[in-house]
């Protein structure tokens, strides 16, 4: 039963072959089973079974829609009422948000039955899944390797069998790298697609929340939930929300797809490399065309999107004061000692080196320098898309430059750490819709590639990855912790 889609379970439910209870109780099982890959922060035992016993009577009064009972899991950054939002931080371990983020009352609506909340990087910083305050995650395909991050948890519990879904959230490829890693499926929807309202900030201009899944037809079908307008977040799009499944099984015949060739060549690794283009006959078989393009600017994509993101993340994060909620220091000598303190004890080393630097080039004297030649050298990445997608449709590109790389390997060289996210960043600060899928193995460890569309093209996105798993196994392998 672990190796069934969501859609799978979908099917199961309606014809009566399994009860809600039973699943979120199998499910349960499983994570407390595979509770040594630290994939969860909180497990909502009690709350879920009741959630299931609730849309078991709705499918027995002929109330149930077409996810109710699926059982899933939140990314802790999502505020969740009544049960406890940490950002995987020290600063928020005893934080019970007061009310729900906007995607948690959806998929609540929808009948879903939320079984915990998955373990991250502080703040949703990291692309290892080794910041947590809770300790770091385990990738279900090697034990001694990270599951990438900051939705690492998410990742690995949905690679691992777990949960057979999770939300994520993406700011420079947190949904996409450690999807990669893992051997899922993760979708970085348009900014704006899904309401950021309730998901705590750390980088307001970049963040946005997504599913991850087994399979792409899951993703579409998690979708058509979390995306729509939200007055409550001043970003959300206002746009009609189609069916992302109505238009998986279209052709792919005559669809133009973007190779940039520069991505090809040093510094990726050779297994990635094979794959992708073992993957790119596959999809010329599907009548898929590929285009050469060049994004002349993607070499500014780290250094601006580290300003970017730091400076936001020191704003976001100024909130944290030990005065009003969330870790306080004892016994402060005065107001400055408690600022202080407070802030010194409960952030972590990664959060602190990011609130620092962006501190600095939000700083008088600095801030023309680099912040604002920040966001122009932003404006040129984003024509670079714009003018990319005036002669192809998507973009295919690796979605890491390695696969997951061993436990400590990286955690003393921040740069080398932030140069994982060097295919994903730029994606972000365009605002544009990505999604990984994987296309092969590194020896034992899962690889991926990303297609990346032009603004609220989710459904084109989606058909190619659907169309291309249609015809490959890799999604439907699973890491042997999962029989």
């Amino acid at each position: 039963m672990t190796h069934y889609t969501l859609a799978d379970y979908q099917q199961q439910l309606a014809s009566k072959d399994i009860s809600s209870v039973e699943l979120a109780q199998f499910f349960l099982q499983q994570m407390a089973k595979h509770a040594h890959l630290n994939s969860f922060i909180t497990v909502c035992e009690q709350e879920a079974l009741l959630q299931a016993k609730h849309a078991d009577e709705l499918r027995a009064q002929g109330k149930a829609g077409p996810l109710t009972g699926i059982p899933f899991a939140h990314k802790d950054i999502f505020c969740t009422k009544g049960i406890k939002t940490s950002c995987a931080s020290k600063m928020l371990d005893n934080f019970i948000a007061p009310y729900n983020a906007t995607i948690v009352d959806k998929m609540a609506s929808a009948g879903m039955v939320m079984l915990g909340k998955t373990n991250m990087d502080e703040f949703a910083m990291g692309s290892s899944n080794e910041n947590s305050f809770y300790g770091k995650v385990h990738n279900p395909w090697d034990l001694n390797c990270v599951p990438g991050g900051s939705s690492g948890g998410s990742a690995a519990a949905v690679a691992a069998r777990i949960i057979p879904a999770a939300t994520g959230t993406d700011t420079g490829g947190s949904i996409r790298q450690p999807a990669a890693f893992c051997g899922i499926t993760g979708l970085k929807p348009t900014y704006g697609r899904i309401s950021r309202y309730g998901m705590i900030a750390f980088a307001s201009s970049l963040d946005q929340a997504g599913p991850m899944t087994q399979t792409a037809f899951d993703a579409a079908i998690l979708l058509n939930v979390m995306a729509g307008f939200d007055p409550k977040d001043s970003t959300s799009l206002d746009t009609p929300v189609p069916d992302y499944t109505a238009n998986l099984n279209d052709s792919l015949k005559g669809v133009r797809i973007g190779i940039i060739p520069s991505f090809f060549g040093q510094g990726l690794h050779p297994d990635i490399n094979e794959a992708i283009n073992k993957s790119k006959t596959v999809l010329e078989q599907l009548g898929a065309v590929f285009v050469e393009i060049d994004l002349p600017h993607h070499d500014l994509a780290i250094p601006t999107y580290y300003v970017i993101a730091s400076a936001e993340c020191s704003s976001n994060l100024a909130r944290y004061d030990g005065v009003r909620y969330g870790y306080r220091a004892k016994n402060p000598e005065n107001l400055l000692d408690l600022y202080q303190r407070s802030r010194s004890e409960a952030f972590g080393s990664e959060v602190k080196r990011r609130i620092m630097i962006g501190t600095y080039v939000l700083s008088s004297g600095y801030y023309d320098a680099y912040y604002i030649k920040a966001q122009q050298a932003r404006r040129l990445l984003a024509e670079d898309y714009q003018n990319a997608f005036k002669y192809v449709d998507v973009i295919l590109s690796p979605t890491t430059p390695d696969p997951a790389f061993k436990i400590a390997e990286k955690s003393d060289d921040p740069v080398k750490m932030y140069l994982s996210d060097i295919y994903t960043i730029a994606v972000n600060m365009a605002g544009l819709p990505a999604i990984n899928i994987p296309c092969g193995f590194s020896g034992h460890l899962p690889v991926g590639m990303q297609f990346i569309g032009n603004h609220l093209s989710e459904s084109k996105l989606l058909n190619i990855a659907h169309q291309f798993q249609q015809v490959t196994s890799h999604h439907q392998k699973a890491p042997e912790i999962s029989l």
